[in-house]
């Protein structure tokens, strides 16, 4: 009987997990466009429902019956799967981050994350890490030359800062000791947030995780004055908005990650256990408004220059950073 009960809940928490992050995506693209619009000084989607509010769905269908174009030469079947593999690998990074602590839910204690796992940033990383085949994938099987550019510029943009972004946890682990995400969480208890001991892992980290999902300034990938939309040059209708879906379910997926690691998680003043959520929800939220804040605020860099600044600057501070943390922690 326990057995069926942890796979009901197993099943419920994956179900709300889904809806919950679709719906926050939908109404993403929606916030991104205001904003944007505020900061350029020009109004944002105002026509559809009240001040806009239907245009996340007028989009939707907008996608789902635009014609479906598959170009003659290009590899079908990976053509089709790569945006396939993008937006599962994105979705599986919150199978292991922590939203709250345990609460008591219809007589029983429920936890408020998907999986428990002792390696759950080993995981973090390796899920992420698979989004890369999808943009690869996708750029090859359509057999147009400006997508192959885009898709190799992805690739070897997201190595470069991959290496630079799992170093700048290093610290982090060291303070705490474990790979776990919600024991990481339970050990910030009490204000002891490690952004007060790691404040400059936090800025490398964000730094590296905007450049790994080709978020503006570092959207070299998809830039549109050379490459036409780079690697998803050739998709349309559902299997391009599978890509869109991806990039701003990871933009979600490494903030919820950031609050996880650096922000104290759930942890926060004024509320009860069962509502401390709602500190991981704003945290998270906060973090992603200075994402689009940040698009609107900085120009594109040459890839060049995204280039050096990961493996010139990031890197080698990010190695420093380590360095001067296990110093601190012998002596």
């Amino acid at each position: 009987m326990e057995l069926v009960y942890f796979l009901i809940e197993a099943a419920v928490k994956v179900v709300v997990v889904f809806s919950v992050l679709m719906l926050v995506v939908a109404y993403l693209t929606l916030v991104e466009r205001k904003v944007l619009g505020h900061i350029q000084v020009r109004y944002g989607p105002n026509r559809v429902g009240p001040v806009g509010l239907f245009q996340p769905i007028a989009d939707g269908i907008k996608a789902f019956f635009k014609e479906e174009v598959v170009p003659a030469r290009a590899d079908k079947s990976l053509f089709i799967i790569a945006p396939m593999i993008s937006i599962v690998a994105t979705l599986s990074l919150f199978a292991v981050i922590p939203l709250s602590d345990k609460i008591e839910l219809f007589g029983r204690t429920v936890s408020l994350t998907i999986t428990d796992l002792d390696i759950g940033l080993l995981y973090v990383f390796g899920i992420a890490s698979l989004g890369e085949y999808g943009v690869v994938l996708g750029g090859w099987s359509g057999y147009n030359k400006y997508g192959i550019i885009g898709a190799l510029r992805a690739a070897a943009q997201m190595i470069s800062y991959e290496v630079a972004l799992g170093l700048s946890v290093i610290g982090v682990l060291m303070i705490s000791g474990t790979l776990n995400l919600v024991e990481i969480v339970q050990r910030q208890a009490g204000g002891h947030w490690n952004v007060l001991y790691q404040p400059f892992a936090f800025i490398f980290y964000i730094i590296c995780a905007i450049a790994e999902i080709n978020r503006t300034p570092f959207d070299m990938p998809e830039a549109e004055a050379e490459l036409a939309c780079g690697y998803n040059i050739e998709y349309s209708s559902m299997k391009f908005a599978l890509f869109f879906m991806a990039e701003y379910t990871h933009l979600v997926a490494i903030c919820a990650i950031a609050t996880t690691l650096f922000l104290g998680g759930w942890h926060g003043p004024f509320l009860p256990p069962s509502l401390s959520w709602i500190w991981f929800v704003v945290k998270t939220g906060i973090l992603v408004y200075f994402c689009i804040w940040e698009r609107g605020t900085f120009p594109r860099l040459r890839y060049d220059q995204i280039m050096k600044l990961g493996w010139k600057v990031l890197l080698p501070l990010a190695l420093a950073n380590i360095f001067f943390t296990g110093l601190i922690m012998v002596l």
